[in-house]
């Protein structure tokens, strides 16, 4: 069984005998009663009496001898329900712990999916399957379709269409030229290509990120450390209060009273559960955090400046503009376009679709669909021939622009990306 599982056998347990106990003392067995409430509490006692000899041979006092302290003394005045209670409050933080670490964790495991364990390597006319570990700077790989680049590097082919949302976040696949750098952890959105390799997969971009994130998570920030400082001084202040509450009254109870109170104590426990939450939550966002102590920083930043090429996105392209010829017009442009992006799986076809649908248009299914990687598509809709690609891809095509929609008109107008429709041989461009 693993932590986590101990850790809720512990929290069912302790709540078992509480919810028992309590029945029984109803009915009035309070012996037996008695009894129940100090068995569930027991597993609870001796776990944290373990966790603190651990802590204390490895020189970090910690804030558990209270809550063991508590249950003890509990059970000692004959107050086992309290030391039942305590039990069920240590149980439950410790789990709500492993949650959070958990969740924090699952952005780790999810970039350590996405990690490629073999790569293509060309020796010759052969193609040798490798580990990634085997690769070393100078190989020369083969990035096929919908792969994971394996290692920093350089284009060895005339162009690649690389997805960089795990890298960068941006919405749309980036075409390369021969020369080009390339960074591990892009994926290949395009037909294969063969790569030229400068680093060995440990020395690469998507290695360094996972390191990185490994040591973010693991990091303690100084809000933490002033926890473990205050916890110690904490500590002893509840000893005294407790003390001189027993010897000021002569009633043990006081003094029991005292430690009930003082826990859980969450000044140890929030901050690093808070931290690794925002660590994990951020990095499923897409951020990376350096360390802890930056993130605990963020509180104090009321000005944030992005200095960034290009501009910031969602990580996904969305439509923002419409243009096409009178006869057709915006809305039919769109549904033809719209219609066609049905058979491909393209950011810009999502896009296409997400905003066709958004307007209640009822697109007609494609026929014939012929996708180009990094060019565009061809197809039938409602019998028409239809094109949806890039200026390169329509003008290889064959079909003239539209009279007044030349792609620098386009351009100018749109003031971005466009997507260049063609119908029966004709341009009109649907969107940017």
């Amino acid at each position: 069984m693993g932590r986590q599982g101990r850790q809720h056998l512990r929290l069912g347990w302790a709540l078992l005998g509480l919810a028992a106990g309590t029945v029984l003392w109803m009915r009035g067995a309070g012996v037996a009663a008695g009894w129940v409430w100090s068995a569930a509490a027991l597993p609870v006692a001796l776990h944290v009496a373990a966790g603190l000899w651990r802590s204390l041979r490895g020189g970090r006092p910690g804030v558990d001898v209270i809550a063991l302290a508590a249950m003890l003394a509990a059970v000692a005045t004959g107050e086992a329900a309290t030391a039942a209670v305590i039990a069920v409050m240590v149980a439950g933080g410790e789990a709500l712990e492993a949650w959070a670490g958990a969740r924090a964790g699952s952005a780790l495991a999810d970039l350590l999916a996405r990690t490629p364990r073999r790569a293509q390597r060309l020796e010759g006319e052969r193609l040798e399957d490798i580990p990634v570990a085997a690769i070393r700077p100078g190989d020369l790989l083969l990035v096929r379709p919908g792969d994971t680049v394996p290692a920093d590097g350089l284009l060895a082919d005339g162009a690649a269409t690389l997805d960089l949302r795990a890298l960068t976040g941006e919405s749309l696949p980036v075409a390369l030229a021969r020369g080009a750098a390339v960074q591990s952890g892009a994926v290949n959105a395009g037909p294969a290509f063969r790569l030229r390799a400068s680093h060995d997969a440990a020395g690469s971009t998507y290695a360094a990120i996972i390191r990185l994130t490994e040591a973010a998570t693991a990091s303690r920030a100084p809000l933490t450390r002033l926890a473990d400082r205050w916890a110690v001084a904490f500590v002893l202040f509840t000893a005294l209060v407790a003390g001189g509450a027993r010897l000021a009254t002569g009633d043990p109870l006081r003094a029991l009273a005292v430690l009930v109170v003082a826990t859980p104590c969450p000044l140890i426990l929030a901050a690093p559960v808070a931290l690794m939450a925002g660590i994990g939550r951020a990095a499923r966002r897409g951020i990376i955090v350096k360390d802890a102590g930056a993130l605990e920083q963020l509180a104090g930043i009321r000005t944030v400046v992005f200095d960034k090429t290009g501009t910031l996105t969602p990580g996904r392209p969305a439509l923002a503009t419409v243009d096409a010829e009178p006869a057709l017009g915006r809305a039919g442009a769109l549904r033809l376009a719209a219609s066609l992006a049905q058979g491909s799986a393209h950011p810009v076809s999502t896009a296409l679709r997400d905003a066709a649908l958004e307007q209640g248009m009822a697109l007609a299914p494609p026929e014939a669909v012929q996708e180009t990687p990094g060019g565009g598509l061809r197809g039938v809709v409602e019998g028409r021939t239809v094109l949806l690609g890039g200026e390169a891809y329509l003008r290889d095509a064959g079909p003239a622009p539209a009279p007044g929609f030349g792609p620098d008109a386009a351009l100018a107008g749109l003031g971005g990306l466009v997507a260049w429709l063609g119908v029966d041989g004709r341009w009109r461009p649907p969107s940017c």
